[in-house]
């Protein structure tokens, strides 16, 4: 009876989507507004693409965000070392701005289309790709359908499953093994998460680890780096990293904190959101401080209290400009933002006690102390004094840091066996395919 009735939902849901195809305008043209997503590259939503199909075997790897697209870049570039080439969809802006700067013209980059039938449908038959990698939660529903009518195999890898998701979908058991059971694998981050998969219904399910993990050091403009640290000179600085709302705050006052001690401190405050640029430059001098924009170009002077990177993909430059990183979204709720790229520029990284999302790749950090987490405010305040004036300590943090991530690395190469049965013979395939162009040539 379950069963059945789990088909009958997807079937509506499949119909349902088709009927509502004709009025998502409205929601794709207030994503550009906000600047959530390229106004130029609208129509990619609906699956229609501006670039036509490279030929031979084709995978179709799709990474929702930033942090999901910098993860299946190693992958990427795994699959591009055996021939096989590979359209990349993400979902907004900022994971573009990634594609291009990790990746440049060595893939093909689209926006993901709604997972609506008419979309998913077109984008299939114009790309008609011979593999489908999902990386760590991403599961549609509509998606997952039209993969499974065109018999292409659809893998997930680094896959996760947070307390939440994996609540919600036990309530709904009967849609989760209705779907999950279309995966021709799932590639687990942790033990943990295998064991949720397998309780919602996926096979087979093993364990690879966190891709994130087995990424590079951020890329950086080391032009601009020079121009930039040149500005700043010998002043003492620190970092509020990937910040929400209120946190910026929070860094403000903490700078006025400092500032008895350390008089010629600057901060350097990333937002999460970019396009939050103008409200933050408002609330920053409205409490007196004298604010550069890194979006405008602004001189960062001796009478700067704040540098504000208001900028995307800007990311591994402002994680170079100084060694004490607080990664925000982990003060006032969140659920935290991945610390392992601060870790990797060799900064010592300071958090908020909210990184339940991010908990997997902490834990080894805060096992080996190669991260401190703070409380609140004050204490936040308390580990930057200490740090800007303890450099045996702040060295510690980051070799610890580095020694834990070491430690975590592995995961590409066990993802990569993993799905050796899905891309070896995409890569005969290829292999032949040039021969017999090379010999008709």
């Amino acid at each position: 009876m379950s069963e059945r009735w789990a088909r009958a939902m997807l079937s509506t849901y499949r119909w349902a989507g088709a009927a509502s195809y004709p009025f998502v305008g409205g929601y794709v043209a207030w994503r550009a507004s906000q600047g959530m997503a390229d106004r130029s590259r609208r129509h990619e939503r609906y699956g229609k693409a501006a670039l036509a199909r490279p030929d031979g075997p084709l995978i179709w790897v799709h990474a929702a965000g930033e942090g999901e697209t910098v993860a299946v870049v190693s992958l990427i570039e795994h699959f591009l070392s055996t021939g096989v080439r590979v359209v990349l969809t993400t979902h907004t802006v900022a994971s573009a701005h990634t594609c291009r700067e990790r990746l440049g013209d060595r893939v093909i980059h689209q926006y993901v289309p709604l997972d609506l039938k008419p979309a998913v449908a077109r984008f299939l038959e114009h790309w008609q790709p011979d593999l489908a990698v999902f990386a760590e939660s991403e599961i549609w529903p509509m998606t997952v359908l039209e993969l499974k009518a065109r018999r292409i195999p659809q893998v997930l890898v680094s896959a996760r499953l947070s307390d939440r998701a994996f609540a919600s979908w036990k309530k709904r058991s009967w849609i989760a093994e209705a779907l999950f059971e279309n995966f021709a694998m799932v590639v687990a981050q942790s033990e943990v998460d295998a064991e949720r998969f397998l309780a919602l219904g996926a096979r087979p399910v093993s364990v690879g680890g966190n891709l994130r993990t087995d990424i590079s050091p951020l890329p950086v403009d080391e032009l601009e780096l020079r121009r930039l640290q040149n500005e700043i000179g010998a002043r003492e600085r620190w970092t509020a990293f990937l910040t929400r709302d209120g946190e910026e705050a929070v860094a403000a006052e903490i700078h006025g904190l400092l500032k008895h001690r350390h008089p010629d401190i600057l901060t350097v405050i990333v937002p999460r959101n970019p396009q939050r640029g103008d409200a933050l430059e408002e609330q920053l001098t409205a409490v007196g401080l004298n604010v550069s924009r890194r979006s405008r170009k602004d001189r960062t002077t001796p009478k700067t209290h704040v540098l504000l990177g208001d900028t995307a993909s800007e990311a591994g430059l402002y994680l170079r400009l100084g060694d004490i990183v607080f990664i925000g979204n982990s003060l006032n709720g969140g659920g935290g933002e991945n610390p392992l790229d601060a870790v990797m520029l060799h900064n010592a990284v300071l958090a908020g006690q909210d990184i339940a999302y991010y908990r997997d790749i902490y834990q080894p950090l805060i096992d080996r102390r190669g991260v401190r987490l703070v409380r609140d405010r004050d204490m936040l305040a308390g580990a930057v004094n200490f740090l800007l004036r303890n450099d045996k300590a702040r060295r510690e943090i980051v070799a610890a840091g580095v020694a834990a991530v070491d430690a975590m690395r592995g995961a590409l190469a066990r993802t990569a066996r993993n799905l050796e049965p899905f891309v070896q013979p995409l890569v005969v395939k290829a292999r032949l395919e040039t021969e017999s162009a090379r010999r008709r040539g």
